[in-house]
Parts: C-alpha cells; sequence; structure tokens
C-alpha cells in the first residue's frame, strides 16, 4: 500500500528533478533490454565465425595430436609450450564472442542512459545494508514484476527447448545415415534455430520490461504540488532578492534616465513635484520624445540638472500631470499632445531668439 507521499505526487518530473535524479544515479535503463542484445550479440557472432572457430580447431587438434604421437616424454618446457598454445586457442575463438557481448552490453546501457555516468551509486550507504529496506524493496511493486517477469522468462524459454529438442531427437535417427560433417551442421542448424527463437523470446520480455521499467521510473520521480511550487520559488529566487534587483535596475535606469536629461529643449514642470524633460529635433523626430521623468526627489533632481545646463522650463500643471502619466521614457508624445507641446515649443523657440538677439 502506497504511502501518504507517494499518493499526493500526482505532478509529472520537471526538467530540473529530472537532472537532479541523472546527477544520483537514478537513471532509467532496461537490464533485460541488455541482456537480450548481448545474447543476440553472442549468437550472431557464433554464426559468422563457426566457420573460422572449426577450421582452426581442426588444425589445433591434428597439430596437437600429430605433436603428441612424436614425443616419447613429456618434458616441463613441453607441457608448458601446450598450455601456452591451448590458452592462445581459447583466446583467439573467445574474444570475438566476448568482445561482441562487451560492445552490446555498452551500447544498450549507452542508449538507455544517453551515456551518462553517476558515481553515486557507487558511494556506500547504510540504506543499501539496512533490514527494514530491504523488507521494503522486496515486497515491492518492483520485486512482483520482477518474479513474475523471470516466472514468464523461464516457462517461455523451457517451451521453446522442449520443442527444440523433440524436433532433434526426431532427426537423430536421419543424421545415422550422414556423415559426421553433415550431421554436425545439421545439429548446428537446429540449435541455431533454436537460439533465434530464445532471442525472439528475450527481445517480446525486454520490450515489456522497457515499457514497466519506464513506467515505474516515471511514477518514482513524480513530484508533489507542494514541491513543484517550491522548485519555481527555487529557480525564480527569493522574492526579497527579486526585489532588490527591480531596486537596483530602477537606480541604473535612474542614471541613464539622468544622462539624457542636458539634451532636453525643455522641462515641464508642477512646480517641482512632477518634472518631465522632452527633446524635439525636427530633422529625425516624429514628434517631441520624452528622455526622463520623474516625481519628488526624481524631479528636483531634473530640475537640478536642468538649471545647470540652463535648459527652459515651463511650469504648466496639467500638462506635467498628463505627460508623466501617459508617456514612458524615451517614447514619443501621443498626438491628444501635439497641440500643447506646440505652443510650448513655440515659446522655447523664442526665448533662444531673445538670447541670440541679446
Amino acid at each position: 500500500m502506497p504511502d501518504a507521499s507517494s499518493e499526493n505526487k500526482t505532478e509529472k518530473a520537471t526538467p530540473k528533478k529530472r537532472k537532479d535524479e541523472r546527477k544520483k544515479g537514478n537513471i532509467f535503463q532496461s537490464a533485460d533490454v541488455v541482456s537480450s542484445l548481448s545474447i543476440l550479440a553472442v549468437f550472431v557472432m557464433l554464426r559468422i565465425t563457426i566457420p573460422y572457430i572449426y577450421r582452426y580447431l581442426s588444425n589445433f587438434i591434428i597439430t596437437s595430436l600429430s605433436s603428441a604421437g612424436t614425443t616419447s616424454t613429456l618434458t616441463q618446457a613441453g607441457a608448458m609450450d601446450i598450455l601456452r598454445n591451448a590458452g592462445v586457442a581459447v583466446l583467439l575463438i573467445c574474444s570475438p564472442i566476448l568482445l561482441a557481448a562487451l560492445l552490446a552490453a555498452v551500447l544498450a546501457t549507452g542508449v538507455q542512459t544517453k551515456f551518462k555516468f553517476s558515481g553515486e551509486k557507487m558511494k556506500f550507504k547504510l540504506s543499501n545494508i539496512s533490514i527494514i529496506q530491504g523488507f521494503k524493496r522486496l515486497f515491492s511493486l518492483r520485486s512482483v514484476a520482477e518474479l513474475l517477469k523471470s516466472m514468464v522468462k523461464t516457462a517461455a524459454i523451457g517451451f521453446v527447448i522442449y520443442l527444440q529438442i523433440k524436433k532433434i531427437c526426431a532427426g537423430c535417427v536421419a543424421m545415422m545415415n550422414n556423415d559426421v560433417l553433415q550431421s554436425s551442421i545439421n545439429l548446428l542448424n537446429d540449435i541455431m534455430d533454436m537460439v533465434i527463437q530464445m532471442t525472439l523470446v528475450f527481445a517480446a520480455i525486454a520490450a515489456a520490461d522497457y515499457f514497466f521499467q519506464r513506467w515505474d521510473y516515471e511514477r518514482n520521480i513524480r513530484m508533489t504540488k507542494q514541491e513543484v511550487k517550491e522548485e519555481f520559488k527555487e529557480l525564480e529566487g527569493n522574492p526579497e532578492i527579486k526585489g532588490r534587483i527591480r531596486q537596483e535596475q530602477r537606480k541604473i535606469s535612474g542614471r541613464r534616465m539622468m544622462q539624457q536629461v542636458p539634451e532636453a529643449d525643455v522641462i515641464v514642470r508642477n512646480p517641482t513635484h512632477i518634472a518631465v524633460a522632452l527633446r524635439y529635433h525636427p530633422e529625425k523626430d516624429e514628434a517631441p520624445i520624452v528622455l526622463a521623468k520623474g516625481k519628488d526627489y526624481l524631479a528636483m533632481k531634473i530640475i537640478e540638472i536642468a538649471q545647470q545646463h540652463k535648459i527652459p522650463m515651463k511650469e504648466d500643471r496639467p500638462l506635467a500631470h498628463a505627460l508623466y502619466a501617459a508617456v514612458e521614457v524615451n517614447d514619443q508624445i501621443s498626438p491628444e499632445f501635439y497641440q500643447a507641446m506646440a505652443e510650448i515649443m513655440a515659446w522655447v523657440y523664442r526665448l533662444k531668439q531673445e538670447g541670440e538677439e541679446r
């Protein structure tokens, strides 16, 4: 019976959760897929190398028997030669088969795990030798599935072997009329047929196990709604930190905005609580642009900078409020302000002309 925590885990694992599980070594894979491909690779390699193995063993046996017939006494050096030759023979015969099995196992494991390696599974943990945890694993859903899978695998393979042995026994009488080589070939073909059928059984079981392992893995890494919320908060950041970041961003934006005030043609103010700095260059601006705006302290800073650079300031309470509320920094004013700004810009031009005449 699942515990309360597992019942509450209704949400699919997030990408971060999957990444963390992979770092821990908790990676989805089916051992039956690995064993099935290894067995298939072994017998495919056997099928390919049987002629080579037959010729090599024949020559080795003939050479060994001929050497034994001409040797009257067995010395230590002769015994070592025999052992060395036998070892070389076993190595040459077994190496291709073992290498094929190894490569198949590595490939099957790598494809399932995306060739990710983690050393977490090799670390010593007390939970691995805990009696309580051992009993939990013994009566878990995975253990029941493994038991059923083993029973099905044993029954299916036993049935295949029974049918093939029955077929081989029925052909034993016909083998008596053939020579040894032909009988050996027929027997080998029957054995290979049995192997192919066994491999197909393994493949079917491995496919079923693959989907079960995938389902069980997804079930085990599911998350509760609270875990998803906490992870989201962790990724998004602490609200206090986010507030500080926004505060710093506002400071940076404010500094950039203040740097643009000297470029303004006029400041519209109210009289000290709100200030809006505007620029209008007919040759490149379609309409006046708000370079900076601020209330209270920022308004005072804008006015201070404007005084330092002798920028004209126009006190217009309604217009200042409207521009501050409706237009963002570095945006053009909307058409509703064209008439009011035209009058202000005409006033600015008159001031400039008067200054030039003086």
